[in-house]
């Protein structure tokens, strides 16, 4: 028994020496994406589109974006399009139910307009740049992006509309932009 002691005391201490000298490869910093490299992936894709603002808004406001590749940023953007599609669409709702006559029916025609970006536009950015075809994701937010500046100029200058056509087309060209990065 006396004999053990010296032994199991000589391989634990074996033990402590080779954990304490493997080396840190394995660290946080090492990997090929650390924060400050995704920071700067970040900021390189986003100086490469026509509003640096809001993409970097819209990327810093997903926690996705912090692990993420450029296909994976404009994945992203195409979310944020999505998001600001609904928006545009509930508000044409909420101003139907106040609005008449001539209001109407271009409210109608906005309406139709949303609609097309949420079940054409955006499928076709998404399921493109899952299937590694990134032109006709530029396609898609592309188009999406002049849906919202024809609704806009269908009110001839007095749009209730403006908030939300200027945020979708200025998120659209921005996706577009990124997803151009890809060609």
């Amino acid at each position: 028994m006396t004999n053990l002691k010296p032994l199991t005391l000589f391989f634990f201490l074996q033990a402590i020496i080779l954990i304490t000298s493997i080396p840190t490869t394995y660290s946080r910093n090492t990997f090929p994406l650390n924060d400050e490299k995704l920071s700067s992936l970040i900021e390189n894709t986003c100086k490469k589109t026509p509003n640096y603002n809001i993409c970097i808004q819209s990327l810093k406001q997903n926690s996705g974006s912090s692990v993420a590749d450029v296909t994976g940023l404009a994945q992203i953007m195409v979310k944020v399009m999505k998001a600001k599609a609904n928006d545009g669409l509930n508000k044409i709702h909420q101003l139907q139910r106040v609005r008449n006559g001539g209001a109407r029916k271009v409210l109608s025609s906005c309406g139709d307009k949303y609609r097309a970006i949420l079940v054409a536009d955006i499928p076709q950015a998404i399921e493109a740049l899952e299937k590694g075809d990134p032109k006709f994701a530029e396609d898609g937010a592309n188009d999406a992006a002049n849906e919202a500046s024809y609704c806009e100029s269908e009110f001839n200058g007095k749009s209730p509309l403006t908030i939300q056509n200027n945020a979708m087309h200025d998120v659209s060209v921005v996706t577009a932009a990124m997803v151009r990065q890809l060609l």
